[in-house]
């Protein structure tokens, strides 16, 4: 037998004691610092500038940003334990360090030297956010049907174009935005470049009223004779789809994440709730059919969990150099059956607090609006099947 039942170094399937110590002091500091504003957050639909403050001062806002350029170097796993922690209280402040992971990908995947030196730095610093233009009005599932264009004029590129459900547009300073260099290439003639908010010709629309996650904006970032250097080009020209596609492998985990984090909190509150609460002389917790609904999201959520960090530890041996020919099917299942779990166990959440739960006095409902944009954003639980369908180990 290939070791022993009483062996208490046999990790396999389980976090290590860094990742462990990690989630203990996410936890500590997500409960003290941006769950007190989460419902505030979401009320007023104001972006979490407490949970930035907070993030960047614990250096938690961007962990997967290399040694090198500044950075915590925290590996996949590490930035989906970030992620989850920080979504188990406010969804809206998870996005900052995903959002970050998302935005600045495409440079650590494919960027020249000069383009890391030059953007990572400040991400690690907190001094600047990071966010991803791919989709636009008409081009949402099908990204290769953007109109967003980019014409060689010396040594610049000039972009013009409308990107839509921008994820923290207007506060973001950097914007990795995918435009077609050759539209007779179709995703071969679409190439990467990074965008600054300063950059003459850039806008935003008014932010979009949304049934969740209201505490991260989500706008319209206008492109309008925006003329950069062309040394702000990620990869070289054509390689911009591969290289968004190649990005949404990794980032599909950390929707996962989400899926996971907003998901135990739901189930957190919701067991305290029934222990708690009394109905016909006993705690509603002690009705089999209760414990019934409990066992249920508690596995669906674990199965979910250990999906999502398999698929974690697939994308940092890929990150490493290593060959995972499955990621992409791992990262579209990850992201697709957490998602799907996270809107069920909210869900039954919701009903375990009865005319409560379906309250703004209590979180419930907050969190089944949040965790309904996990089964939509970075591809639809629709488009995951697809790819899974196409991927399959």
């Amino acid at each position: 037998m290939a070791g022993s039942a009483g062996n208490p170094a046999f990790d396999l399937y389980r976090p290590s004691e860094e990742h462990d110590l990690l989630r203990e002091t996410v936890r500590a500091l997500t409960e003290a610092k941006i769950a007190p504003f989460a419902a505030a957050v979401d009320e007023e639909a104001r972006f979490p500038q407490e949970a930035l403050d907070a993030l960047v001062a614990a250096d938690l806002h961007a962990v997967h940003v290399p040694e090198e350029y500044e950075g915590a170097g925290a590996d996949a796993l590490a930035t989906v334990i970030v992620i989850e922690e920080v979504a188990r209280a406010c969804m809206s402040s998870s996005l900052i360090p995903a959002v970050n992971k998302l935005g600045s990908l495409p440079v650590i995947l494919s960027g020249s030297e000069e383009l890391k030196r030059r953007y990572l730095p400040p991400l690690a610093r907190g001094e600047a956010m990071f966010s991803y233009c791919l989709s636009e009005p008409d081009a949402g599932s099908d990204a290769a049907g953007m109109r967003t264009r980019a014409v060689r004029d010396g040594d610049t590129w000039v972009l013009n174009g409308v990107k839509r459900w921008i994820t923290n547009a207007g506060v973001s300073d950097y914007y990795t935005v995918m435009a077609v260099t050759d539209p007779e290439q179709r995703t071969r003639g679409i190439s990467a470049f990074v965008v600054e908010k300063s950059d003459e010709g850039v806008t935003f629309g008014a932010p979009e009223k949304k049934l969740g996650i209201k505490g991260s904006p989500t706008r319209e970032v206008y492109l309008d004779q925006v003329r950069i250097p062309a040394d702000r080009m990620i990869g070289a020209e054509g390689t911009g789809f591969a290289t968004a596609m190649k990005t949404l492998d990794h980032t599909r985990i950390t929707i996962a994440a989400q899926a996971l984090g907003v998901a135990q909190g739901a189930l957190d509150y919701a067991k305290g709730y029934v222990r708690e609460r009394k109905q016909f002389g006993k705690p509603v917790g002690d009705f089999q059919g209760i414990q019934f609904m409990l066992a249920d999201m508690a596995m669906k959520l674990e199965a979910a969990r250990q999906l999502t960090y398999a698929a974690a530890a697939k994308s940092e041996r890929v990150a490493e150099g290593g060959t995972e020919d499955d990621l992409t099917f791992f990262g579209a299942a990850a992201k697709c059956y957490a998602s799907d779990a996270a809107m069920e166990i909210t869900t039954d959440a919701v009903q375990l607090l009865g005319g409560y739960g379906y309250t703004r006095d209590y979180p419930l409902e907050r969190m089944m609006r949040d965790a309904k944009i996990t089964q939509i954003y970075e591809g639809t639980n629709q488009i995951q099947r697809i790819v899974m369908a196409r991927n399959l180990p």
